[in-house]
């Protein structure tokens, strides 16, 4: 089977960036699909994440103003198309232009769409009412558009909540990155978060509740691996013992030297560095946020739920962490179990599955 991947780029550093490399790999490598992933602007060079070498990379030039753009990437799309001839095509792009890929093709070739952020990512904070506006006007477009393609793949329970008019929607969550032969001896006083400085990600959550709590435990330090945004949180917010890195490209090797697992995020699309961290047998504590976080923590057995966006209560919960290390193997056990469900094989049968289901039609 030939799949082509439509997408933006590949050399980032985010979530979307590693799903792709892990699922292309896995469906070139081990069920020997021939693979092609298309993006825009050569942004497939030098990547961040590591891809199979049986893997084809095609790109095409956009740019200049917006109709200029618009007419050169419907012509990119319909020359990926043209150049991979695929069995499926799958768009990876939370962008309104990727809605337009079916009528862009109009083709009989099966169109799928991977959604990797919740709706909430296209509402900025402190957004005016003609920012509102446009943005309802944008969701509108896009639930009129989304039942066009012939499978709309989704990554939680609660994210059908969030296009629950689909007919053709799918729940398939991501896969766990890598499935590591040991696990965090949870002694060492040290808690890790990883993902951009963002309004997203909610580090600036993270500094406040820190900063509730460092002084009574002085010898904890607190480590956030993300691209910096000073306008978000600057060095001169840390409070004691918090600490920003740049992203980490093997985060793996990082993982067993801490003992918990914190995301302060406002809303997500799935959280994947929660599974991530569950594989290293980390309890992870996050905010019942929309969404992703409820579908992955089970409370009190795998992992702790905060109701969102509840500073007090975070702070409570990492103390109770912190505090117990008791608490920490017991819910790093049932992590170490539940974490089996988004093995790739697993994750790979469903793709598997949808592909095989569409190419019959």
């Amino acid at each position: 089977m030939k799949l082509l991947y439509i997408t933006n780029a590949i050399n980032g550093s985010g979530g979307l960036e590693r799903v792709l490399a892990v699922k292309a790999s896995y469906f070139a490598d081990t069920l020997g699909y021939e693979v092609t992933i298309a993006v825009l602007n050569d942004q497939h060079l030098r990547p961040f994440y590591t891809f199979s070498d049986k893997i084809t990379f095609i790109s095409a030039n956009v740019g200049g103003g917006a109709l200029s753009y618009i007419r050169q990437y419907r012509q990119a799309v319909r020359s990926f198309v043209s150049q991979a001839d695929p069995d499926i095509v799958l768009v990876c792009d939370d962008g309104l232009k990727a809605f337009f890929i079916p009528a862009i093709l109009k083709t009989r070739i099966p169109v799928i769409y991977e959604r990797h952020v919740s709706k909430l990512i296209e509402l900025p904070p402190r957004a005016g009412w003609k920012q509102k506006t446009v943005t309802r006007l944008k969701w509108s477009l896009m639930n009129r558009l989304a039942p066009k393609f012939d499978a709309f793949v989704v990554l939680t329970q609660g994210n059908v909540n969030e296009w629950r008019h689909l007919e053709n929607i799918r729940v398939i969550a991501n896969p766990v990155p890598f499935e590591p032969d040991i696990s965090a001896d949870l002694s060492r006083k040290r808690v890790i978060c990883v993902g951009k400085v963002s309004y997203q990600k909610g580090q600036d959550i993270l500094a406040r509740v820190w900063a509730k709590i460092t002084d009574r435990f002085p010898e904890w330090e607190l480590h956030n691996f993300g691209k910096e945004d000073e306008q978000v949180l600057t060095r001169q917010q840390l409070p004691r013992n918090m600490f920003l890195h740049p992203p980490d490209r093997h985060i793996q090797q990082q993982y067993p030297d801490v003992s918990i697992y914190v995301m302060p995020s406002r809303y997500e699309g799935f959280g994947m560095v929660l599974i991530e961290a569950m594989a290293f047998g980390l309890p992870c504590v996050a905010f019942d946020c929309n969404y992703g976080p409820s579908d992955i923590i089970d409370h009190e057995k795998n992992g702790l739920l905060v109701p969102q966006l509840d500073e007090e209560a975070m702070a409570r919960s990492l103390t109770r962490l912190m505090e117990d290390e008791d608490l920490r193997h017991s819910l790093s056990a049932r992590a170490l179990e539940d974490v089996k469900r988004y093995r790739m094989e697993s994750v790979g049968l469903l793709w598997q599955g949808l592909f095989e289901a569409l190419h019959r039609k």
